[in-house]
């Protein structure tokens, strides 16, 4: 005979071990998608700067937000000039991607240190960078202040993107091979679990 009380005794013993430890307030969202995004003044020097706060804020218009502190060189460069670009970064530009991170434009110049392209935008003024599989050109639409960080709402206006990277569907993050961010490390896109809708299936 089952006998009860010992399996809800048991369950019991399950929620005591998957019970969750309150910690601090903090951005613990993750995985956090991590992105050059290319800026210049208008007539100075174009730069690059390394973020994982971005993120998607509308489909209609195509907007995407980036955050940044008022006091990082990049912030005034995108305030002045009013445009950014997104470039996402593969496995191979991992260097690149942290030594943006790390090293302030003020002193140096990014593109000729890490040797990246800046190539001329389409319909920004701002370079995109030649290596990334995919850029996103933006026009800042909005700045929001939220604390610590700025967020500039750039609507897209140009998605670039190798050839060997779109497929039927749009862009294959098997061939960009992106990279994420989360806990202070940098992580590898892993295999694909399925496709949205799936639970209607």
């Amino acid at each position: 005979m089952l006998n009860v009380a010992a399996v809800n005794l048991c369950a019991v013993g399950r929620m005591n071990e998957m019970a969750k430890i309150a910690r601090r307030p903090g951005t613990g969202l993750f995985p956090l998608p991590v992105v050059l995004v290319s800026c210049q003044a208008p007539g100075g020097r174009p730069n690059l700067i390394t973020l994982a706060w971005v993120g998607v804020a509308a489909s209609e218009p195509p907007t995407i937000s980036i955050g940044v502190r008022p006091e990082r060189y990049s912030h005034s460069l995108i305030r002045d000039s009013g445009e950014f670009v997104v470039n996402i970064p593969d496995e191979s530009m991992l260097y690149a991607l942290d030594y943006c991170g790390v090293v302030s434009g003020r002193n140096c110049d990014k593109f000729a240190e890490t040797r990246l392209t800046p190539s001329a935008g389409h319909t920004v003024t701002v370079p995109h960078i030649e290596e990334a599989p995919v850029s996103l050109e933006c026009q800042v639409r909005q700045i929001v202040n939220a604390g610590s960080h700025d967020l500039f709402l750039g609507e897209v206006t140009a998605v670039l993107a190798r050839e060997e990277c779109i497929t039927g569907s749009g862009i294959d993050l098997s061939r960009v091979l992106p990279i994420a961010y989360g806990n202070g490390r940098y992580w590898s896109i892993g295999k694909a679990l399925g496709d949205f809708g799936l639970a209607k299936k």
